[in-house]
């Protein structure tokens, strides 16, 4: 008679016991979980770089403004009375 080694696959893998699988199930949520903070971390210094931005140029038009630099005027549409 063979044993129970004998019958075995070089290939076959072993089993995972419970302790495993939960170990491998939280790695993969760990490692989502890290992924999605560096993206949102990274969109939100982006967004504040472009805000910053944008009030830098509001700034600058503002006191282009109080200078006497004025933006020219939006031509108006003339008050047509109804009859």
């Amino acid at each position: 008679m063979t044993s129970s080694k004998d019958n075995e696959s070089p290939l076959r893998t072993r089993r995972e016991t419970a302790e495993s699988k939960a170990e491998t199930t939280r790695r993969v949520a760990r490692e989502i979980n890290e992924a999605e903070t560096s993206a949102r971390d990274a969109k939100t210094a982006r967004l504040k770089a472009a805000r910053l931005a944008n009030q830098d140029k509001q700034a600058a038009a503002a006191t282009n403004t109080a200078k006497g630099k004025s933006a020219p005027a939006k031509p108006r549409k003339p008050i047509v009375p109804k009859t």
